[in-house]
Formats: C-alpha cells, structure tokens, sequence
C-alpha cells in the first residue's frame, strides 16, 4: 500500500517555511504500515497542483496534499479540487456553524473571505477539523483515496491523527489488507562504510523479497536499518537482525 504526499505554497519553494509537515505524516504512516513512496512540493497553481496529482494517482493508492486551504485569494487548492473532480462548491451548515462558534469571541473576523470557508466541494467526504477553519476533504473512489488538509502544522497533524488515518485504516480493514512495517537499527564504528558492505554482502543478498538494508553514516558512525514491508513478519525480522549483530559484533556500539 502506498501512500504519496503534495505539499502546497510558494513559501515551500522558495525556502520561506520549511517543509516539517512530511517528515511528521511520513512517520504517522510508517507506523500505520503504509509505505510513502514520494513527497512532491508545488506552486499555487492550478496546472502544477493538478499535475502532481493525476501523477501522483498513477503511482500511488492513497494522496495526501496540505496546504493552501485558507480564505485568501492565493489559497486555491479547494477550488482545483473541484475542477480536478469534476465538482462544485456548495454551502456546509455543520461547517458554518463550526466556523462561527471558533470564532463567536471575535465577530470581526467573521466576514466575506471567512464565509469561503463552509464552501465545500460537493462530492468530497467532508471531515471535522476541530482545532481550525478549513474542512478536511476526502475523496474515496477508484481504490484511490485523496485527502486534503491545511498547511498549518498543528492543524494537519490534529487532522492526521484524529480523522485521516482512523479513515486509512478502516479502510485498509475494509479491503482485508494486512500492512505493516517493521523497522531495527544498530549502529557500529570503526569500520569503513564500503568494507562493511562488504562484510555483509552475503546477508544483504540472502535477504527475503520485502526486506531491505540501508546504510546511514554519520559522525564517523554507521546505522544500519534493517527494513520489512508487507509478507515478512516480526519474527522473521528478528531473527534477521539477530543474524546482522553478530556479523558486526565486533564493532556493534548500540541496537534501537
């Protein structure tokens, strides 16, 4: 199962915010058992965002975009979805009413930009987001799921953990499909980076299909992690690992 990621705003690519929403959505997903097969950053604009997700649709069963959800006029991705999904946008009571109630202490902020906010796209799945402005919108179709949510960090990752992936997993549940992930790391030194390889190399090859060995050096450090996806279990995992460590054992400094 995989899952790709669309970050939304000029502000990303011209280095004005940095991108921390994908580093936090790819561990949320890791942990579900859903691979992130690539994280893609685009303009606001229409031809860019639509682009990155007819491509993104090829690639990938579940597309996840933030960003560009607000009342203001370079906020366009609610409307692009609409003309992606061949939809339009009509009034949300249960949406306008959230929308007055964040802002019932504060009545200015109340005005014709902020009422854009209960516009929602009419075939989406419309979704709480209960700490901001701007609906969550899903679409489920196609055995695709698309889900859109804000840019605004503590807002998305309210979103992720309260609505999107408790919707993920229902409906990998749905499907009977069983994902996980399995992660082990140990890290070694003293060694260089190519005669460990080498060291190794007859244990990377004997790995199964699904497993994988990556090589992180830092600070005159090594990290090795060792990787399942899919039919390998947490046993076969272990066992695995065990077979790692003490092949390096003479240099091994810590196991996570």
């Amino acid at each position: 199962m995989r899952a790709e990621i669309i970050t939304i705003g000029d502000e990303l690519l011209i280095g004005q915010v940095v991108d921390t929403n994908s580093a936090w959505m790819a561990r949320r997903l890791n942990q579900t058992g859903i691979s992130l097969y690539q994280i893609t950053s685009v303009h606001d604009d229409k031809e860019h965002i639509q682009t990155a997700l007819r491509d993104a649709m090829l690639r990938a069963d579940i597309v996840l975009t933030t960003g560009g959800l607000g009342p203001t006029k370079d906020d366009i991705t609610k409307q692009v979805l609409c003309d992606f999904f061949h939809t339009r946008l009509v009034p949300s009571p249960e949406v306008e009413q959230h929308v007055k109630s964040i802002y019932k202490d504060r009545p200015q902020v109340l005005n014709r930009l902020t009422a854009t906010q209960w516009l929602v796209p009419e075939s989406a799945i419309v979704l709480p987001n209960r700490i901001g402005s701007a609906p969550l919108m899903l679409w489920d179709r196609d055995e695709h799921i698309v889900a859109a949510m804000p840019g605004v960090p503590h807002e998305m990752e309210v979103a992720m953990d309260e609505q999107i992936l408790p919707y993920l997993n229902h409906w990998l549940e749905e499907r009977h499909i069983n994902t996980r992930i399995y992660h082990l790391t140990l890290t070694v030194k003293g060694i260089p980076e190519s005669a460990l390889a080498l060291q190794i190399e007859d244990f990377e090859d004997s790995l199964p299909e699904g497993m994988h060995l990556a090589y992180l050096p830092k600070d005159g450090k090594i990290r090795l992690r060792l990787s399942s996806y899919g039919e390998c279990n947490e046993e076969q995992m272990h066992s695995r690992f065990e077979q790692l460590k003490q092949l390096v054992a003479n240099y091994l400094v810590e196991t996570e």
